[in-house]
């Protein structure tokens, strides 16, 4: 979760590291993601235990020698599941964070009723309890306020302008902490599906092919080699479908979050207007 604005002299520096950081990150759990696939194709999934002709691995007999026989595109897809899972884990504690220990109503609530008796202090010892970027930018919104209160040099137009633009520069640093690595999630929808489906379609020209080359139909034969095949769909649509759920729930935790940061500068621009004529 991105720091406070009112760190922001400290915590600058730190984010840019942060920034390569994560792509490295990113990058690693990536290929570590694509080589336990890799391992877990080969060696469980193509143990000659899953084969009934041993080491020539023709004659599946079981579901796991059958998705070894789906072809190369197994594994590309079993590596694709396994950073979703990643993702959706790490998107899951961050955005679970970042909600904090309240509700944006009853934390927003709280502050107006502070603010009402222009008891600031009070107003910051809520945002430490609510712990979310919500109370990240109240908090910077806040310090700002209290500043403002001593303020002689701006009138009350200007002072309010000060507030306002405190809490949209903290907004601008928490929001795309929350929006970050989704994209793997929104890639994840749409390519695990079209993955699935070359892998299926490759697999059935194999089947066909082999069939040709035999030169006498055989159905149970060409039965096979489609199940074999249609393994690749299913771990596609499969991984599609709990990719795009993810991203679907976690984009609406962060609309809320978002509308109670909205909500959150409007209290304190309004109540700043009340108190401060």
């Amino acid at each position: 979760m991105a720091d406070v604005k009112s760190s922001v002299s400290t915590s600058n520096a730190p984010k840019a590291k942060t920034g390569g950081s994560t792509w490295l990150t990113n990058l690693i759990i990536v290929v570590v993601c694509v080589l336990v696939a890799e391992v877990f194709f080969y060696t469980v999934l193509g143990s000659v235990n899953n084969f009934h002709d041993g080491a020539t691995k023709h004659a599946p007999k079981n579901w796991m020698g059958q998705m070894y026989s789906g072809g190369v595109v197994v594994p590309i897809l079993i590596a694709t599941f396994l950073i979703m899972v990643c993702f959706v884990i790490e998107r899951a504690l961050t955005i679970v964070k970042a909600k904090g220990n309240m509700s944006n109503a009853d934390f927003i609530r709280k502050v107006q009723f502070h603010l009402a008796s222009k008891n600031v202090d009070a107003a910051l010892l809520e945002c430490d309890k609510q712990k979310g970027s919500v109370g990240n930018v109240m908090r910077a919104g806040l310090k700002k306020y209290k500043e403002m209160m001593s303020n002689t040099t701006f009138d009350t137009d200007q002072k309010v302008e000060q507030i306002k633009k405190e809490v949209e520069e903290t907004t601008a640093l928490e929001l795309p902490m929350l929006e970050k690595n989704l994209v793997f999630l929104s890639t994840i929808t749409s390519a695990a599906t079209l993955l699935g489906l070359f892998g299926t379609v490759t697999g059935m020209i194999r089947a066909f092919s082999a069939m040709s080359a035999a030169g006498a139909p055989d159905a149970n034969a060409l039965a096979q080699g489609i199940s074999e095949a249609l393994f690749n769909t299913a771990l596609g649509i499969g991984t599609s479908f709990l990719a795009m759920i993810a991203y679907n729930l976690f984009t609406t935790v962060i609309d809320n979050i978002t509308f109670g940061i909205d909500e959150s500068g409007f209290t304190l621009e309004q109540s700043f207007k009340a108190n401060f004529k």
